[in-house]
């Protein structure tokens, strides 16, 4: 069967080498962990983190990550789910892959029952606001680390 457009896959013992060879643009290296960082998150996160590698055709082009029913701020204070990670490969960037990535996770948020999908990134010019605020997401007035708190309502 053959299936036309982007599609996310487990990351198993076959594809693990791939997802780790995901790079995002020298540029962007500080705004976002590396893959390798994101898959050690996951595993000392069972049941918290979903780790996809995105393909498509035989072409992996990007990594994400979400967080399901995470402790945001480590006290027991606010238990949220959203995008976590989100490498799209540095010559794959401008094709809808990132868009493709955060309509997937809402997607599986839905379908997991959430109503608001959570989202952080690297404030400044160089940073990937433009991009969130373009697919809906709005400042909620926290940050995290330093990082601007941003959220998609998904009523």
């Amino acid at each position: 069967m053959t299936t036309t457009g982007p599609r996310l896959e487990e990351i198993t013992p076959r594809n693990l080498d791939a997802a780790l060879g995901i790079r995002v643009r020298p540029d962007q290296e500080h705004a976002v962990a590396p893959v390798v960082k994101s898959l050690a998150e996951a595993y000392v996160h069972p049941g918290h983190a979903w780790p996809r590698l995105i393909v498509d055709g035989d072409r992996p082009v990007g990594f994400l990550m979400a967080c399901l029913g995470i402790d945001w701020f480590e006290d027991g204070s606010a238990f949220r789910s959203g995008l976590w990670r989100l490498n799209i490969a540095a010559g794959e960037q401008g094709k809808g892959y990132g868009r493709f990535a955060v309509e997937a996770v809402a997607a599986e948020l839905r379908r997991r029952g959430s109503e608001e999908l959570y989202v952080t990134w690297h404030p400044g010019p160089d940073g990937p606001e433009g991009f969130y605020l373009g697919l809906g997401f709005r400042p909620n007035g926290e940050t995290s680390g330093g990082q601007t708190v941003g959220v998609l309502e998904l009523t």
